[in-house]
């Protein structure tokens, strides 16, 4: 039977040991194994203890888990996880799965984890510090392995209200900076912007809507010549009539009415 001849601290890590051991062998001591403290602790390791092959296969498994189990505080320490996120980190770090069983309740239990909190802090954040809707919100969520049930009551924390709010203020800016297409399109583009970003079709409509300031025929006509410029340069060389042609289909093409078109080739013409 093995003896434990000598232990020592690891010197780039206090809470670990190096533990040697005599074999009976005649080659005399020997390193062994490396120990956690903790574990150390547990088992009463000490110089002079004799270890059977079972006592080392459990104070190694031991030893495994609490490896892995900081592996995991550490992880948590940056921010809040899921009980997915937790797994697959260790998974990554080629953890056993039987050992991640074991730091996955004994997380739980000691409530580092707990996918309900985590949930509801999420959406909370997301809410406070993103322009995202709820429907992205629950893909992110479901990504990370937060059951339906757990998600859906944790999405109470962004109420109807608030989406609409929010989704008000994206389409005022969009607006803003979209000043110089049609009116028609300018719509359509802030419906695909909502809508990517997680909103559903109610919330749209209702913030697109009141959102929306109808332009005024100038307005509208300075928008016709400032994508007509562009359309202008690129079919200037033809003759007039494919020119003409060119134009109204571009132009119609971005929402622009046909009344508005043919007062924008009119200008040109009366330009030229």
């Amino acid at each position: 039977m093995a003896i434990i001849t000598k232990i020592t601290t690891q010197q780039k890590n206090q809470d670990r040991f190096n533990v040697f051991m005599d074999y009976g062998k005649g080659k005399g001591e020997e390193f062994a194994f490396s120990i956690d403290s903790d574990v150390l602790i547990k088992y009463q390791i000490k110089k002079g203890m004799e270890l059977d092959d079972f006592s080392f296969l459990e104070i190694q498994y031991q030893d495994d888990i609490r490896k892995a189990y900081n592996l995991a505080i550490n992880y948590l320490a940056r921010r809040m996880r899921s009980e997915k996120e937790i797994v697959d980190y260790l998974v990554k770090k080629e953890v056993d799965e039987p050992i991640i069983n074991e730091v996955i309740h004994k997380l739980s239990t000691q409530h580092y984890i707990n996918d309900q909190e985590f949930a509801v802090a999420y959406v909370r954040t997301q809410v406070n510090t993103t322009d995202k809707g709820p429907n992205v919100i629950k893909m992110d969520l479901k990504e990370k392995g937060i059951a339906e049930a757990i998600l859906l009551l944790a999405l109470e924390e962004f109420p109807l209200e608030l989406q609409i709010e929010k989704a008000m203020k994206i389409s005022v800016k969009f607006n803003q900076k979209n000043a110089m297409v049609s009116f028609k399109v300018q719509k359509q583009k802030l419906e695909q912007l909502l809508l990517r970003k997680g909103y559903s079709y109610e919330v749209i409509n209702i913030a697109v809507n009141e959102a929306e300031v109808p332009k005024e025929v100038d307005e509208e006509m300075e928008a016709v010549r400032f994508q007509g410029e562009k359309v202008h340069r690129k079919y200037s060389h033809l003759n007039a009539f494919e020119y003409q042609q060119k134009i109204k289909q571009a132009l119609y093409r971005k929402g622009f009415s046909m009344d508005l078109i043919e007062r924008f080739i009119a200008e040109k013409d009366e330009n030229s």
